[in-house]
């Protein structure tokens, strides 16, 4: 008869505070409440899943009923001390709070209390998912919790608290499990490769403990699948295939395709990591960890936070974060981050991360743009940027930017100079574009927002008269009031319909900014005097119509009421 396996999970579960992995703060706790005779009758532990919740509660039970005990080094030995490891020991019961959340469960509960412990020294109720208890549930366990007999403990354990009535949670001391660091779960991996006898890269047990998101069982999981997997030695590519992840080198070539604005380099790269076998999705959320890296490198910080670039790609990742810079960062984990919410509720995730990766490399360097915008707020004539935007590739190719001419040229020419790239263009589509001028911003403006026809044109229609800060470039202001009107026309996908309007009218690629104006601009700069009641009804009496009524009707004015105007009429007439 085959000897019946244990999963590794179960294997490796700590059996005494000291083997308890990332809760110092527990283990110190509890060992000082045994040593000093403070245990109290009822515990709460919280924390996400895996992180040894369930484990420290039988580590308790054995600390307080070992034969050698109550002690912080339960022997392990004893029959007490093995058959609460094994989860059947007749004193220490594990209840499932999820199957057995009713009252009639909690009242079978109470009658049980107060039967004295058969063998053991504390008859312990461990409860995981008590959060799963009903409210009837819970108002019954009220009493019996405050005041238990004193041979009866109670842990409950969670994953959220949030959900427990206050008046439980006042009659347990709570202790919080913090996810484990990737560190110790990278050490505990190793211990566990070593004892199995298998051979493993220490860069592949890396992705498995990152991967593992501070959960030590979701870890020792998926070392199971790999044991399983992998004959003679876990690799790196071993993970890979495992998990549907891209290694690292594809996430840095995709990366270096979106700086570079190449939108189709960057959806081969896709291509070729979907026939290597990586998931869309998983390739989504890589991609977002590689820029949050590179976002946490350009503020400073070192190579220990990174969560998923290793130490010998730091340099690397930090040199591209600062060629790209902060403000073009974030918008890329922007821009990712509403894509994989999108994919997560649509059957279309590779289309969704290919419009997410193109709509990157629309991005002009923020970073740049930010400096002009200060300058010109500080009233500065000189515009040069301290460094040049990326160019595009294939057909996200940015237009060119007109040369400034010099005083000779003729006004035709210098109108016949700025249209004249790219040289493959028909006359007839040089004659088709309309040059933006501060005479003519207005109008464009208006006559753009008319052709479109969502929410972005009633957003767009609070913007205050634009104005050029560049060639082919537009500052549309919004009153402080407009707040919320401005954060919609920013987003990613309303912007680019915006500009798409623009060059429909223009004929040419418009890149617009937006900006708040300060309150004194938006609104005291048109305040007008404030009128009495009576001047205003002699103000209204000189009117011809009114006059012509009166004289009529032989009627007279009692009340004046103001007509009713909307918000977008007064922005109008505002101009």
């Amino acid at each position: 008869m085959t000897k019946e396996y244990v999963v590794v999970a179960r294997r490796y579960r700590p059996q005494s505070f000291e083997d308890l992995v990332g809760q110092s703060q527990v283990s110190t706790a509890l060992g000082n409440a045994i040593e000093s005779n403070r245990v109290g009758h009822a515990y709460l532990f919280t924390g996400a899943r895996g992180v040894g919740k369930t484990s420290t509660a039988r580590i308790l039970a054995k600390a307080l009923n070992c034969q050698t005990g109550p002690t912080t080094s339960p022997c392990g030995e004893c029959d007490i001390c093995q058959s609460v490891a094994s989860g059947d020991d007749v004193d220490v019961l594990e209840i499932d709070g999820a199957s057995n959340r009713g009252i009639d469960e909690i009242r079978q509960l109470r009658s049980n209390v107060n039967i004295r412990p058969s063998r053991a020294r504390f008859k312990i109720y461990i409860i995981d998912e008590v959060h799963m208890l009903t409210t009837q549930a819970f108002n019954a366990l009220l009493k019996t919790l405050e005041e238990p007999p004193a041979h009866v403990k109670f842990i409950f354990c969670t994953t959220d608290p949030e959900k427990i009535p206050i008046t439980v949670l006042s009659r347990c001391q709570r202790f919080d499990f913090a996810p484990v660091e990737a560190a110790s779960i990278l050490e505990r991996l190793k211990l566990i490769v070593d004892t199995e006898g298998v051979a493993a890269d220490e860069e592949a047990l890396q992705i498995l403990a990152r991967r593992a998101a501070g959960s030590m069982r979701d870890s020792q999981s998926l070392l199971e699948q790999l044991l399983s997997f992998c004959s003679e030695r876990i690799t790196v590519d071993d993970v890979h295939a495992m998990l549907g992840t891209a290694q690292s080198g594809r996430l840095t070539s995709m990366a270096s395709r979106l700086m570079a604005r190449d939108a189709a380099g960057a959806l081969s790269e896709i291509e070729q990591a979907v026939s290597e076998g990586v998931d869309v999705g998983q390739l989504a959320e890589q991609l977002l960890g590689h820029f949050r890296d590179m976002m946490a490198a350009i503020v400073g910080c070192d190579s220990e936070t990174m969560l998923q670039t290793t130490a010998s790609e730091f340099s690397g990742l930090r040199d591209a974060g600062q060629s790209l810079g902060i403000e073009t960062t974030l918008a890329v984990l922007q821009i990712l981050d509403q894509s994989i919410t999108r994919m997560r509720q649509s059957p279309h995730t590779r289309t969704l991360l290919e419009v997410a990766l193109v709509r990157i490399c629309q991005l002009d360097a923020l970073d740049e743009l930010s400096e002009v915008i200060a300058q010109l707020r500080g009233g500065s004539g000189n515009l040069t940027p301290t460094k040049a935007s990326p160019a595009r590739t294939g057909s996200t190719a940015s237009s060119p930017q007109p040369a400034p001419a010099s005083p000779a040229t003729k006004p035709a020419e210098k109108k016949t100079e700025n249209l004249a790239s790219p040289p493959a263009e028909s006359v007839s589509s040089h004659m088709s574009r309309r040059e933006i001028t501060p005479g003519t911003v207005g109008s464009i403006w208006k006559q753009a927002i008319s052709q479109i026809e969502d929410m972005t044109a009633d957003h767009a229609r609070y913007a205050d008269p634009t104005a050029i800060s560049a060639p082919n470039r537009l500052v549309v202001s919004f009153k402080s009031s407009y707040t919320l009107h401005k954060e919609f026309c920013e987003r990613p996908e309303r912007k680019a319909r915006i500009e798409e309007a623009l060059q429909a009218v223009t004929g040419q690629t418009v890149r617009v900014d937006f900006e708040v104006l300060p309150e004194e601009q938006g609104s005291a700069a048109r305040a007008k005097p404030v009128l009495s009641q009576r001047e205003r009804r002699r103000e209204r009496e000189k009117h011809p119509m009114v006059k012509e009524a009166i004289e009529i009707f032989e009627a007279e004015i009692t009340r004046l009421e103001e007509p009713r105007r909307s918000e977008s009429s007064d922005s109008e007439s505002g101009e």
